[in-house]
């Protein structure tokens, strides 16, 4: 299910199908006996099994659906899992019908068989559980055997082998997240930057008044102003990428305490290289699983560089709406693309939609930065129980943020015109120009003539004259908007 605020699209969870189902965890291994489709138990016999309310969450929480990202993360390292398992003595037959189930997985084809909730276990073991479950009947499918039977592939003794949920979940969280910085959020941000790149260029020329405390400064050009905005995208860019070889780092292997009890030798390294290979980004073994067990400082880390870009964002849009407002009692400055109809009472106005989204899509990432915070520093002794919020965040905001930045650059930013006339009207009318008579007549007498000059409601050029400071010829040679744009 999808919506647009302002252009954003914002991808929701599709909660039309299998909503009244409960958690499956290892209630699904009644599938023999209830249900004749591959996968999970249905809403009825779920009820009927565990005698839930219906409401999708074990707890009575709101639904709230793992995002499909880490469904599909799981199906690439259940697939990595098995061919590796294969090399430790997994019989073929059955690692071969692993791949190809997990594969189905990784490709989205069986997501109606997940109808779990974020709000469930801080590890993450039933979401690991309904994964193994639906692999293992898709696979005795694939192989002719009966539903439920878990003969001749076992979630746990097969699909799960060599693994935990406790070593499981955060590998397909950083899995994960890597994939959607690498799809969404930085292909998004290179978009953006390269709209406002090219807007400084265009802007390069146009001098105008720059504002300091919202009060009159002295000329900068729109390019420049622009060029900030450029430069903070870039920034963002760099934070995001700086984040990741810690998000590259696998859990896989380190089972359930970080001590890899029930792996091979070997399994967790060749395990990484897999996935890498799957997913063509340098994922490794984690150096020190009981870290990658314990604590996400990583998903904090890469989530205070969204938050850091979220701030970006808000300041970015912020002063393009202000730069736009008006037409006639804002500033002006700027003439913002007029993409829909801004009031169902005022006829013809039109409202910087774009920038509210972009500032609202900021404020949403952080909120997420803080219970992301939350979940981190709640790493207790050998294991981290707040996994599913953390990646649920961590996801959203990599969406919303890549999101975001493409609607903001292709209806807004893309179609930014400069207002010359107005630019040129404030800026000869500001007070902040006699900045310029500093180093010729001095400080105190400079700051005469535009007290003087506001308080009279006249012209620098005519206070100073009258004032004595200088002569008119003077006057033009000193203050000149085009000599004030850097140092000399």
């Amino acid at each position: 299910m999808n919506f647009k605020i302002g252009g954003v699209t914002e991808r929701m969870p599709d909660q039309s199908k299998s909503q009244k189902t409960a958690h499956c965890g290892y209630g699904c291994r009644k599938q023999k006996q209830t249900h004749k489709a591959k996968g999970t138990v249905g809403p009825r016999a779920q009820q009927l099994l565990h005698g839930d309310s219906g409401d999708g969450s074990s707890s009575g929480l709101p639904r709230l659906k793992p995002q499909i990202p880490v469904i599909k993360a799981f199906g690439i390292l259940k697939r990595a899992a098995a061919e590796v398992n294969q090399d430790y003595g997994l019989d073929p037959k059955i690692a071969n019908a692993i791949m190809k189930a997990a594969d189905e997985v990784a490709e989205g084809k069986l997501n109606d068989h997940f109808p779990l909730v974020v709000w469930q276990t801080g590890s993450g073991t039933q979401t690991n559980m309904n994964v193994n479950e639906v692999i293992s009947n898709r696979a005795i499918e694939m192989l002719g055997g009966e539903l439920g039977s878990k003969k001749p592939v076992h979630p746990n003794d097969h699909v799960n082998k060599s693994q935990s949920s406790n070593d499981t979940f955060p590998t397909a969280m950083h899995i994960a997240a890597a994939i959607e910085v690498h799809e969404v959020l930085l292909p998004g941000l290179q978009k953006l930057h390269d709209a406002l790149d090219a807007k400084s260029k265009e802007f390069a020329q146009i001098i105008k008044i720059g504002r300091t405390h919202t009060q009159d400064a002295v000329p900068l050009t729109l390019g420049q102003e622009f060029s900030g905005y450029v430069q903070q995208v870039k920034y963002a860019t760099t934070r995001i990428k700086g984040a990741m070889p810690r998000i590259y780092e696998l859990a896989a292997g380190g089972t359930a305490v970080g001590t890899g009890l029930n792996t091979r030798i070997g399994f967790a390294e060749k395990v990484a290289a897999k996935v890498a290979a799957l997913t063509g980004l340098p994922f490794v073994t984690a150096p020190n699983k009981f870290e990658a067990l314990a604590a996400h400082d990583a998903l904090v880390e890469l989530s205070g560089a969204m938050n850091t870009t979220a701030c970006s964002l808000m300041k970015i849009a912020n002063d393009i709406r202000f730069l736009g407002s008006g037409p006639r009692s804002g500033l002006g400055e700027l003439i913002l693309p007029e993409n829909e109809p801004g009031s169902s009472i005022m006829p013809g106005k039109v409202n910087p939609t774009q920038c509210e989204a972009v500032t609202m899509v900021a404020a949403q990432v952080m909120g997420n930065h803080v219970a992301i915070t939350i979940g981190g520093s709640n790493g207790h002794f050998e294991l981290n129980v707040f996994k599913p919020l953390m990646i649920k965040n961590v996801l959203h905001s990599a969406r919303l943020l890549g999101d975001a930045s493409v609607s903001f650059t292709e209806n807004c930013v893309v179609g930014i015109q400069a207002n010359i006339e107005r630019i040129n009207k404030l800026m000869n009318e500001s007070l902040m120009l006699v900045t310029a008579l500093n180093p010729h007549i001095g400080y105190d007498k400079a700051a005469k003539i535009a007290k003087t000059a506001h308080k009279n409601g006249s012209t620098l050029k005519a206070t100073a004259i009258e004032l004595g400071y200088l002569t008119a010829e003077q006057f033009d040679e000193w203050v000149k908007p085009k000599d004030m744009l850097g140092p000399k």
